[in-house]
């Protein structure tokens, strides 16, 4: 079956003498990985290098007993040049790659996270804050890869929230001043950060953006967001330790 989409390079690595296995997260087929022959001996054979976090119309052949398909046609898009040159924002990049790599299972389409995705990239051109779109950008993909943390009540007894919250990373949301102490470790939050996180969850990505944190809202999402994502994927992600 021939597939064309539009994707974003995620990863790659050489094979054999003359090719490279690319995996890209693509617009209709979500992550995919595809076999580009022969572009390592004749870069030109292709319309693209298939550069890290380029955007690419591709073209492939989909076997079906098989996780790797044959790439016939890769034209790039949109390279990003406008974060390439700086590390922080390199290192943004990379985070966000791993996240949808470990976040997204293989050939499962998530239209809102692609879109989610391209926004993101192209926001990292431009930004001031990379820390700030980081926490936006983990929030957004929380909600919307099924990982959103339940933040309208507590998570235990359903009750509402109205003063000293804490977070459980084990049962994933907030706990009131009564079940924190039945449940056993919990992290402190405050509200205004309880609140941020819900206007990010319910906004749309640029309106997200405008929302002002102060230094203390933005270590508490540093600290609980990194926190959790490591208990539920069960692993640390490279790129964050680098991350300011």
């Amino acid at each position: 079956m021939i597939v064309k989409t539009e994707g974003l390079v995620l990863k790659s690595f050489d094979f054999r003498e003359t090719s490279r296995i690319v995996t890209f997260f693509t617009k209709e087929r979500g992550k995919v990985k595809g076999v580009l022959k022969g572009i390592r001996r004749d870069p030109r054979k292709f319309g693209s290098s298939v550069e890290k976090f380029s955007l690419n119309d591709i073209v492939y052949y989909e076997y079906r007993n098989s996780d790797i398909h044959l790439v016939s046609q890769c034209d790039m898009k949109n390279f990003f040049p406008g974060f390439r040159a700086d590390l922080e924002r390199m290192t943004a990049a990379s985070y966000a790659g791993e996240l949808i790599d470990n976040l997204i299972p293989q050939e499962e389409q998530n239209a809102e996270i692609y879109q989610l995705t391209r926004a993101f990239l192209k926001s990292l051109e431009s930004t001031k804050d990379v820390g700030k779109l980081v926490q936006t950008f983990q929030i957004k993909i929380l909600s919307l890869s099924g990982f959103k943390p339940h933040l309208e009540a507590c998570v235990r007894c359903s009750q509402e929230v109205f003063e000293d919250p804490r977070f459980s990373l084990r049962l994933g949301g907030l706990l009131c001043g009564v079940c924190k102490d039945s449940v056993g470790e919990a992290t402190p939050i405050s509200l205004g950060a309880v609140a941020s996180i819900m206007h990010i969850q319910k906004n749309n990505w640029e309106s997200a953006l405008r929302l002002g944190m102060g230094p203390m809202i933005k270590k508490e999402l540093k600290y609980v967001l990194n926190h959790f994502l490591v208990f539920h994927l069960e692993r640390h992600l490279r790129s964050t330790r680098f991350l300011t």
